[in-house]
């Protein structure tokens, strides 16, 4: 079975491939698909991934939702960590810390960049930041992974 990051490259050398990654990323997994993430880059250890600010992921004050922006972090990080773990091994978020640093709206993009390093069994510290169009980070997550070996 092709890694997330092999079926990216094969998606991205066809034309408007990204948006048919994307589309295929919130399909198998549902839940990633409400929040409609455009997969900008993605290559060992890191990961690019924008949504776009609409109605369906606004909270009452007109914003992107606390859990729209933990999806679209969660997304971000597992799919950079995902470039990194080696095939006789899998992960699964365990905790995540989040920051709130200012108003989520317009096109917000969710960033991890990850070192290159060998993944060892245990818990792994994926951080991410959320940014705005303006570059401001609006957003921040330390997720912990949990890295095992697959049965």
């Amino acid at each position: 079975m092709p890694s997330i990051l092999q079926r990216y490259e094969q998606f991205r050398r066809l034309t408007g491939g990204n948006f048919v990654f994307s589309k295929v990323v919130g399909f198998s997994a549902p839940f990633f698909g409400k929040i409609r993430p455009n997969v900008i880059d993605l290559r060992p250890g890191y990961c690019e991934v924008q949504i776009k600010d609409r109605w369906g992921i606004r909270n009452h004050l007109g914003t992107i939702n606390a859990g729209a922006l933990c999806s679209l972090a969660e997304m971000t990080g597992g799919m950079a960590l995902d470039t990194l773990v080696p095939s006789n091994m899998r992960w699964i978020p365990r905790s995540m810390t989040v920051n709130y640093l200012a108003k989520a709206t317009g096109i917000i993009t969710g960033v991890t960049d990850l070192p290159n390093s060998e993944l060892r069994e245990g818990d792994f510290v994926v951080p991410v930041r959320v940014n705005n169009s303006a570059g401001d980070t609006v957003f921040t997550a330390d997720i912990t992974f949990y890295v095992s070996l697959k049965k």
